[in-house]
């Protein structure tokens, strides 16, 4: 039988091993993020890298402006579509096959995007582009599910979007020196290799986060918690077994929490889409000039999701979102005076516009981590749900720039509009702001590290 040693001797051996845990654990979750990142930013790398090839496409294929901006479009569609099907699929049958089988889809794709010989084939790929990768971002969000819940999800999804913040500075940038080089079409043997890099990743270093057991307890819970709202609501228990996205659509604090996000979204392709012709047509600044404002705002939301990230170890996720909002939609308020009264100059106006796309570091993070709080069971269906609405939200709104005028009080119309449906949705659908409503106690709480289902 061996000696038991010293209290002092025993403690003496544990610190240093704890020391050497706490470092070594704080590096496993640095990999982490940074692999779950870069699928994540797989879908905004695929448009952005894409987005000054757009010219040269147009010539080379013999076909209109409209047509070739329309391969951008077919990738947003194929990616609404794709997050449905491959969300709950996920759930069904684990993360890493589905994760695998999209993303080598999406190499293969790539590879055949790059040798079309018309413009419609190309369109019809790149939906099919959008549709395989989308397996990249809706299944990163549903790993972050599988393990965390609450203010350390909600930390998680900040920390990614340092890595997604990244796409639209660095891809658009690298497409350019792509296409320089080697024309556009290897802009797509670029998109295959990084998927091959992808496959290889997730090959060899992503544990699978919903175990065959676990994936039949979620079922039984799924289908036990419809049969008791069906019972209650008196309908046919057979009938009511769970749909994925019936149960979701019926959960109001779930739909409210979720289109919140895809406010975000329709805000910032909003600024994308009319920022063009707000500092170029109408302040008259050189391409030059505004690639630099641009970089500029987009690094807002980058600074403000790592604030988050360090906030929500103080402070709940909701009780930030219920301050972010209305501070969002001051903020908005804000834009028509700077620009009517030419307050500050265009100084004023990029300096208001920055706050206001930062304060989506705030508010997109914490909604998402909110509304999959209560779906662990079927993570993989309410983070497509939300991908999806963020898609197709941010598709209805960013037109509406140009249709009343991309003008900088036309963009700050949209903006207002967006806020404030934030704040209404917030406090009336949600019930955020209410003592005893649905997501109150449940979510002002903090969650113990890391959470299952």
């Amino acid at each position: 039988m061996r000696p038991r040693k010293t209290t002092a001797a025993a403690s003496a051996e544990s610190r240093p091993r704890s020391v050497s845990d706490t470092a070594a654990a704080r590096r496993r979750g640095l990999k982490y993020v940074l692999m779950l990142g870069a699928l994540a930013a797989l879908p905004a790398v695929t448009t952005d890298m894409y987005l000054p090839a757009l010219p040269a496409v147009a010539e080379d294929l013999e076909t209109t402006a409209a047509a070739a901006q329309f391969t951008l479009s077919g990738t947003l569609l194929g990616a609404a579509v794709g997050q449905l099907v491959i969300g709950p699929f996920s759930d069904r049958v684990g993360r890493r096959l589905p994760l695998l089988l999209g993303i080598s889809l999406h190499v293969l794709v790539s590879l055949l995007c790059s040798v079309v010989p018309n413009i419609e084939t190309l369109i019809g790929l790149r939906v099919l582009q959008g549709f395989f990768n989308a397996a990249a971002g809706v299944v990163a969000i549903a790993v972050i599910r599988d393990r965390f819940q609450g203010s350390d999800a909600a930390r998680m999804l900040s920390r990614l979007m340092l890595i997604i913040g990244l796409a639209p500075l660095l891809a658009p940038t690298l497409g350019q020196a792509v296409i320089a080089v080697w024309q556009w079409r290897a802009v797509f043997l670029a998109l295959a290799l990084i998927g091959v890099v992808l496959v290889v990743i997730v090959w060899r270093w992503m544990p699978e986060t919903l175990p065959p057991h676990r994936r039949a307890r979620a079922a039984a819970a799924a289908e036990t918690a419809e049969a008791a709202r069906a019972a209650a609501a008196g309908e046919d228990a057979a009938a009511a077994r769970p749909r994925g996205y019936r149960v979701l659509l019926r959960d109001r604090r779930f739909l409210s929490l979720a289109v919140l996000p895809g406010l975000g979204m329709g805000v910032i392709m909003s600024y994308v889409v009319g920022s063009p012709f707000v500092f170029q047509e109408q302040y008259g600044f050189s391409p030059a000039q505004f690639a630099g404002i641009f970089a500029f705002n987009g690094v807002a939301m980058v600074v403000t999701a790592q604030v988050n990230a360090a906030l929500v170890q103080r402070a709940a996720p909701l009780r930030i979102l219920r301050t972010a909002a209305p501070a969002m939609l001051v903020l908005a308020l804000l834009l028509p005076l700077v620009i009517s009264l030419d307050l500050g100059g265009v100084v004023g106006l990029i300096a208001v516009l920055w706050l206001v796309l930062g304060m989506q570091g705030f508010i997109m993070a914490n909604a998402s981590a909110l509304a999959l709080n209560d779906y662990g069971h079927m993570a993989g269906t309410a983070a497509a749900l939300i991908g999806c609405l963020q898609v197709g939200l941010a598709g209805l709104i960013s037109p509406l720039v140009g249709l009343l005028g991309s003008s900088a009080l036309d963009l700050s119309v949209v903006v207002i509009g967006c806020a404030t449906l934030m704040v209404l949705i917030l406090a009336f659908g949600a019930s955020a702001y209410s003592r005893r409503g649905p997501g109150t106690r449940r979510s002002l709480r903090r969650p113990p590290a890391a959470a299952g289902n």
